[in-house]
């Protein structure tokens, strides 16, 4: 998600750094992207976004230390944005067990604390409500643009402003090869989430409609992830990252993943989710 709204019209082997007006109540501005082709996979959607992979980008062009970004982030991430000012906001119901950490020059810290349930499932559900009450209260005055991560990713390589722009998805690593009947989206009419069986582009990971759902007795399959994949059917991304953005460490890496920059650890489920 920006803050900061930006728009960039990139084709394979493209270059721009032009600004382009936008609506929107946050300044717009100006950023240098550089995309080259691999013909070892997809990188560009049928709507001309960029899918950003390993050897798709020049990260010397791309990471302009001089656009004084602020990047706010929901975990702490070691490769994340080096040499970008970077604020870490933890949501947790227990903040007294957040340890101190000493961070370097422009990393910030707050630790927000949200309620705890007893349903993993309520927790993923009301994710997207939390942030966007602290989008509104707080986030939106101190960064140009926010990630939101869950807290078991863990950061192996380089993740610089290749990832920036103004609505980005990351494309989920048990789905890129699979064709849209794979997908795990919400096929229940009845949920706000539903998608048809005919209709898909990618599958992503990343408040009304929780609420109606809700009020209608129905939990979609998973939970803020089905609704995030509905929204994002209807309001594109302006960008994708490929799966090197966000693996998961259970999955055996494959041949097109040139480098993995995050991925989901491997964990005990059981422990962390008391009603598994």
């Amino acid at each position: 998600m920006q803050l900061t709204n930006e728009i960039h019209f990139v084709l394979p082997g493209y270059c721009t750094s032009s600004p382009v007006s936008w609506w929107g109540k946050y300044t717009i501005q100006s950023v240098l992207f550089c995309f080259f082709s691999r013909t070892d996979v997809v990188a560009v959607t049928p709507w001309l976004a960029p899918i950003v992979w390993e050897g798709t980008f020049d990260p010397d062009l791309i990471d302009i230390k001089s656009m004084n970004l602020t990047i706010a982030t929901t975990v702490f991430a070691k490769h994340f944005m080096v040499d970008f000012n970077v604020r870490y906001y933890v949501f947790t119901d227990r903040p007294d067990d957040v340890p101190s950490v000493n961070l370097s020059q422009g990393r910030h810290l707050s630790v927000i604390q949200v309620p705890g349930s007893n349903r993993w499932q309520e927790i993923s559900a009301r994710r997207m409500e939390i942030i966007q009450t602290a989008i509104k209260r707080q986030i939106s005055r101190e960064a140009d643009y926010i990630f939101c991560l869950d807290v078991d990713s863990k950061f192996h390589a380089r993740w610089g402003a290749d990832s920036l722009g103004r609505r980005v998805a990351v494309i989920h690593p048990w789905f890129y090869q699979k064709t849209r009947n794979h997908f795990t989206y919400e096929r229940r009419p009845a949920s706000t989430a539903y998608i048809p069986m005919d209709t898909g582009d990618y599958y992503y990971v990343c408040r009304n409609q929780l609420e109606e759902d809700a009020r209608n007795s129905i939990e979609a399959l998973w939970q803020e992830e089905s609704h995030l994949n509905r929204y994002l059917l209807y309001n594109k991304p302006s960008k994708l990252l490929s799966p090197e953005y966000q693996w998961d460490d259970k999955k055996t890496k494959t041949k097109e993943i040139k480098v993995i920059r995050s991925s989901s650890v491997v964990k005990n489920d059981a422990e962390i989710r008391p009603n598994v």
